[in-house]
C-alpha cells in the first residue's frame, strides 16, 4: 500500500484562490463619489473635463453614425455606446507616439489619438482612402479578423523594444475574442519577450449573442493573463477613473521595461452588436439593460464633475453642438472622395511593379474608364 502524503495539491483550491485575486476595481462609483481614495489619479481640473468632453462627443458621433447607417450613407458600423470610459479613458492615457491596434468597435480612440473623422467614415463604407492613415497618426486601420490585432500589437511592440523606442502598443477585443487563438498567442509572445504592450479585454458581456458566462468557466477574462505570466487587472469598465489609472500604470511600467499588462474593463454596450442586422432583444433584457444604464458612464462622470464645479448642463450642450456641427461637415468631406474605380485598387495593391497579368487588366480598365 503506497505511503500518504501528509499534504496533497488541490488544483481546485488553486484556482479559486487565483480567481478570488481577481477583484474588480472601481474608483468611481455609479453616484459620482469616490470610493477608492487611495487610486484616486487627482486629473488636473482641465484634464477631467477634456475626458468628458471626449466621451459626451462620442457618444453623440454614436447617435449620429447609427442615423447615418440607417440612411444608407455608412457601411460598416459596430455601435460604442456604454463602452466610452473603457474606450476614451484607456486611450487617454497614452502619449503621441503611442501605437493603437484597434477592432472594428474601436474608432473613437483612432478619432481622438488623430485620424480625421472623414477618414473613419470613408472607411465605414468601404473606400480605400479610409484605410489610407495620415502620417503621424499611429494608428492600424480597425481589424476585422477577431483577436488578430493581438498578435500584430506584440509584434510592433517588439519593434519599439529592439529600437529603444519609449513607446507602447495598444489593442482591444471583445469577450468573444480571447476565445480566438490568436489572444493567446499574442499575449504569450508579448510576455515571453516582456514587450511594451497593452492588451484590453472589452468584456461587454456579449459576443454578438453568445453570453460572457458560455465563452469560458473562468470566473474573470483578467485572470488568463496569469497563464502566460504577465501582470492582469480587472477594472469597473464603466468607470472612466479606473480605466484610466489601470492604463496609466500599464503605459509606465511597459516604457520602463516591466512588460506588458493585460487590462479587462467590465464594461456594456447599450446599442446592437452592429449595425448588420443584430437584435438584441432576442437575447437580452430589458431588465439587463435597466440595470446596466444606471451605471452609465456618462452619468457618473457628469455627476462627479458637476460635484466639482467644473462641468455644467451649458459645457455639454457646447460639447454636443460643436460634435454636431463637426460630424456634418466630416460627412459632407466623406461624401467629397472620389469614386473608387479598379484601377485605384490595383495601384495600391503593390509597391512596385505589377506582375505582367494584372497590368494587362490594368491597361484594359485604364482603357474603358478613359473613354
Amino acid at each position: 500500500m503506497a505511503a500518504k502524503k501528509d499534504k496533497q495539491f488541490d488544483p481546485v483550491k488553486v484556482l479559486q484562490e487565483i480567481e478570488e485575486k481577481f477583484e474588480m476595481v472601481q474608483i468611481l462609483n455609479e453616484e459620482g463619489e469616490i470610493v477608492n481614495k487611495e487610486m484616486d489619479p487627482k486629473m488636473s481640473d482641465e484634464d477631467l473635463v477634456e475626458l468628458m468632453t471626449l466621451m459626451v462627443y462620442t457618444r453623440i458621433l454614436d447617435q449620429r453614425s447609427i442615423s447615418l447607417n440607417r440612411q444608407g450613407r455608412l457601411g460598416f458600423y459596430a455601435p460604442t455606446a456604454g463602452q466610452e470610459a473603457s474606450q476614451l479613458a484607456s486611450q487617454f492615457a497614452l502619449e503621441k507616439e503611442d501605437f493603437i491596434l484597434p477592432g472594428y468597435r474601436d474608432v473613437p480612440q483612432m478619432i481622438w489619438h488623430g485620424l480625421p473623422l472623414s477618414m473613419a467614415f470613408l472607411w465605414s463604407r468601404g473606400h480605400f482612402q479610409g484605410g489610407a492613415i495620415p502620417e503621424g497618426v499611429n494608428v492600424f486601420p480597425p481589424q476585422i479578423i477577431i483577436g488578430a490585432q493581438y498578435i500584430q500589437a506584440a509584434g510592433v511592440a517588439l519593434g519599439f523594444q529592439k529600437r529603444g523606442q519609449k513607446a507602447v502598443a495598444m489593442t482591444y477585443t471583445g469577450d468573444g475574442g480571447t476565445s480566438q487563438g490568436d489572444f493567446y498567442e499574442g499575449i504569450n509572445f508579448a510576455g515571453s519577450y516582456n514587450a511594451p504592450a497593452i492588451f484590453i479585454i472589452q468584456n461587454n458581456q456579449y459576443a454578438i449573442s453568445t453570453p460572457r458566462d458560455v465563452q469560458s468557466a473562468g470566473k474573470t477574462l483578467a485572470q488568463r493573463g496569469v497563464a502566460v505570466g504577465i501582470p492582469s487587472i480587472l477594472v469597473d469598465g464603466m468607470d472612466p477613473l479606473a480605466v484610466y489609472v489601470a492604463t496609466r500604470d500599464a503605459r509606465e511600467r511597459a516604457v520602463n521595461g516591466e512588460g506588458p499588462t493585460l487590462i479587462e474593463t467590465y464594461t456594456y454596450r447599450y446599442g446592437p452588436h452592429t449595425m448588420a442586422g443584430d437584435d438584441p432583444t432576442r437575447y437580452r433584457t430589458s431588465e439587463t439593460d435597466s440595470e446596466w444604464e444606471k451605471r452609465d458612464p456618462l452619468i457618473r462622470f457628469r455627476k462627479y464633475l458637476s460635484e466639482k464645479g467644473v462641468w455644467s448642463e451649458e459645457k455639454e450642450e457646447e460639447v454636443i453642438e460643436r460634435a454636431t456641427e463637426e460630424i456634418k461637415e466630416a460627412i459632407k468631406v466623406a461624401d467629397a472622395a472620389p469614386k473608387q474605380k479598379a484601377t485605384d485598387f490595383m495601384k495600391i495593391m503593390y509597391k512596385g511593379d505589377m506582375p505582367y497579368n494584372l497590368k494587362e487588366q490594368f491597361d484594359i480598365y485604364t482603357e474603358k474608364e478613359s473613354k
